[in-house]
């Protein structure tokens, strides 16, 4: 169970990111155009929080594995 859990960690790391990788480019690209890119660095700021959720239950997992 604890592994399962440990790769489920994983695999929400590599999607976030993939996700932060596309928001990045999508915020560079709204800046070339001019566009306003406040609200699409919010997202990212929320983006960064999850990811680091993420990575902070992934350390826990890890921690329970030791044990």
């Amino acid at each position: 169970m604890v592994l399962r859990h440990l790769a489920e960690a994983e695999r929400h790391i590599v999607q976030g990111e993939t996700h932060l990788a596309r928001q990045f480019a999508l915020i560079a690209e709204l800046e070339r155009r001019g566009h306003d890119t406040r609200c699409a660095q919010a997202v990212l700021t929320t983006m960064r929080k999850a990811q680091a959720l993420y990575q902070q239950d992934r350390e826990r997992i890890l921690r329970e594995l030791q044990e």
